[in-house]
């Protein structure tokens, strides 16, 4: 048994993961647990993940329930930053991903830890107010709510220009980093469901495209097919039990 990587590619934090396996020629079979078409949890309404892995199994091996999930061998990791740091050093990628410099590594850490607390923290709501609430509780959300997300993720892209891309090819220097990684993957998901976040910024999408071609276009439509065919998620049926148990607490969510 060698490297499992149990992904979802709805996920950002999946993605990214598959996107840096796929470029660094990292061996590793892939496991799809398909989260939002079967449960939350990523467990099959039959018992069984579409993974092929027990429930009991996915339990054990991840306490909180969620994708990403690596497992080499008897090692198990889950949370998508440590997963991604942990595929850098074991496999020694190139250096432009984690540099060994400590100020351009730091520089990285600087991005990674202002991410989650920004464009993680509000990226990620649209798809939830425009296809998966809806989805799960069979009525939309008010435009407002959409209004509110889009000020709030504006205001994170107008910090991301200024205080780390700036005048820069990449937001940690001259080439692509785990930064850009983490951020493309991210963006994708707005656009994903029809926000087109790039439209009237120049910069950012100057951006995009040099992060895209760094990563390879092949690559890069691989790993965001489901999120650029979202349509195709809104249309699946889920099963009643499972809308009741997570309707009402998706709609919390953004209360």
């Amino acid at each position: 048994m060698g490297l499992e990587l149990y992904l979802d590619l709805l996920s950002q934090p999946c993605r990214a993961i598959y996107i840096f396996a796929k470029k660094n020629n990292i061996p590793f079979e892939f496991k799809d647990v398909e989260v939002f078409r079967d449960s939350i949890l990523g467990m099959k309404a039959s018992g069984e993940t579409s993974s092929g892995l027990q429930p009991e199994s996915l339990r054990k091996m991840n306490v909180v329930k969620k994708v990403p999930v690596l497992r080499d061998e008897d090692f198990c990791l889950s949370e998508g930053i440590a997963i991604l740091l942990y595929l850098s050093r074991k496999y020694n990628t190139p250096d432009h991903w984690y540099p060994s410099d400590l100020q351009k590594r730091a520089k990285v850490d600087e991005y990674l830890s202002w991410h989650q607390i920004n464009i993680r923290s509000n990226a990620p709501k649209t798809m939830w107010i425009k296809v998966l609430i809806p989805l799960f509780t069979g009525q939309p959300l008010p435009s407002e709510k959409l209004q509110e997300v889009m000020e709030g993720l504006a205001a994170s892209l107008k910090q991301l220009e200024d205080m780390f891309l700036q005048d820069k090819p990449f937001l940690v220097g001259n080439e692509i980093s785990l930064a850009d990684l983490t951020a493309i993957v991210e963006l994708m998901q707005p656009v994903g469901v029809g926000c087109n976040i790039f439209e009237d910024r120049p910069k950012l999408a100057a951006w995009r495209k040099r992060v895209e071609e760094a990563i390879g276009k092949e690559i890069f439509l691989q790993a965001h097919k489901l999120i650029l065919n979202i349509q195709e998620l809104s249309n699946i049926q889920i099963n009643p039990q499972l809308k009741a148990q997570l309707g009402p607490v998706l709609l919390k969510m953004l209360k």
